[in-house]
């Protein structure tokens, strides 16, 4: 029995006060520490790298990081250590454009007759354990079928499956344009067509809306044609001013950033001037597209993984109908010299891969390419982690590895600065302070 505590004002019980004793007792010892000893640490991709560091980690966020080699111990009688010692520990990685919810290839059509939604969902959760144990610890993902895309980033945030942190997309397309179907009979074309098509501004502000009020974390539209779409419409502007003025205007209205597929100039241009946050493919930038860039302050994704891919697909596979096969191979070779102009331009870049027409896991291709178009090691990790955090407006958690961020800390071998095939071959990924992987 728990006998009353008296006094002149209060009538404590014990039991009370052991209960709430016991109370934050358990929740001091809930705290799960972790401590890594890193033999070459990239804290802020543009910084030094640093030797002989160490990261403690409290539940999932960074709490310090100390130079040299702190015992375990030391911290904490309980902490885990991780060892690292002969590895480059550096910031997560993310790609600013993925498609988790198909992977480009042969089967496409029969697929989409095939598998449900409910079966293109389970295969999304594989891509999305792909992606993550690849390194990328935060994607967006720029659209699909909105309901299953936004299920499975809320059961990733839930703990419930694994993969990388997802803002996920709503879209918002024209009539006819690329993000429509095409390439099949009319009466699936009727079955298939979204309903995030929209035509002339009003309508297009209603479809924004809509996509919001359902779950998107940002709009995503194509102002101009596409590669992959199975037509013979081009890749030029196909959204008109008033409807990407409009689109833009709301979205921001509402709190969400919107990110343009283009490829031509004319759709580029446009898009940027309706005040676009990025541009998706960049594939014919000029040099009016860079001014409009460095003023606008939005950010190129470049996605030329994408590009070599249809590039190789069209030239080895004959799945392909003759209006993509030219199109990839016209707009796949262009892309790299065009991304070159547009970095030696001083556009901002983040990285991006469009996997998805690529295949999942494989993001870190990517970062090959952009050096072998010239870009110089370092600004492509600054690419993928500190520019991109600041296009999702996460810098004050994610992008560097800092005390009060999120724990999300991938490690390699070897030191991408000096070969950054390495990115290739993460051994170590931590995302939100959980080991997913230490090979």
């Amino acid at each position: 029995m728990c006998a009353k505590f008296n006094n002149n004002k209060y009538k404590i019980s014990p039991c009370i006060i052991l209960a709430l004793m016991s109370l934050f007792s358990f929740s001091m010892q809930a705290a799960e520490i972790k401590v890594i000893h890193a033999g070459q640490l990239l804290t802020v991709p543009g910084k030094t790298v640093l030797n002989k560091q160490t990261i403690v980690v409290t539940d999932n966020i960074i709490t310090d990081i100390q130079s040299g080699f702190v015992r375990a111990k030391e911290i904490d009688k309980a902490a885990r250590l991780i060892d690292l010692k002969d590895s480059f520990v550096m910031p997560g990685l993310m790609d600013m454009h993925v498609h988790l919810q198909f992977e480009y290839g042969a089967n496409n059509t029969s697929d989409r007759l095939k598998l449900s939604a409910e079966d293109k969902a389970m295969q999304s959760v594989s891509f999305a354990k792909k992606t993550l144990l690849a390194g990328f610890t935060t994607v967006r993902d720029l659209g699909g079928n909105p309901q299953p895309l936004y299920a499975l980033r809320n059961g990733i945030n839930k703990g419930w499956i694994d993969g990388p942190r997802i803002i996920a997309a709503g879209r918002v397309s024209v009539t006819g344009g690329h993000l429509d179907v095409d390439g099949m009979r009319h009466d699936l074309i009727e079955k298939y067509s979204p309903s995030s098509l929209c035509d002339g501004a009003m309508e297009c502000r209603k479809v924004t809306r809509n996509a919001i009020k359902y779950g998107a974390d940002m709009i995503k539209i194509a102002s101009t044609g596409g590669v992959l779409s199975d037509t013979n419409t081009g890749t030029g502007q196909q959204m008109a001013d008033d409807e990407l003025k409009e689109v833009v205007a709301t979205a921001h209205a509402l709190g969400r950033k919107v990110a343009s597929h283009a490829h031509a100039a004319d759709g580029i241009n446009a898009a940027l001037r309706a005040g676009v946050d990025s541009i998706e493919h960049g594939s014919y930038a000029d040099e009016d597209s860079i001014v409009l860039f460095k003023y606008s302050g939005a950010y190129l994704v470049p996605t030329l993984l994408a590009g070599d891919t249809v590039v190789n697909m069209a030239k080895t596979t004959d799945f392909m109908s003759e209006e993509i096969k030219a199109k990839a191979v016209l707009v796949g070779t262009d892309m790299l010299k065009n991304f070159n102009r547009a970095y030696q331009g001083g556009v901002k870049i983040a990285f991006g891969t469009d996997s998805g027409v690529s295949k999942h896991g494989t993001n870190a291709k990517e970062a090959v390419l952009m050096f072998n178009a010239g870009m110089a090691p370092m600004d492509i990790l600054k690419s993928a982690t500190v520019n991109a955090a600041d296009l999702i407006d996460k810098s004050a958690t994610l992008g560097t590895l800092e005390n009060g961020k999120l724990a999300d800390i991938i490690a390699m071998d070897k030191n991408p600065l000096k070969d950054i095939s390495q990115l290739q071959r993460v051994g170590f990924v931590m995302k939100n302070g959980v080991v997913y992987k230490h090979q």
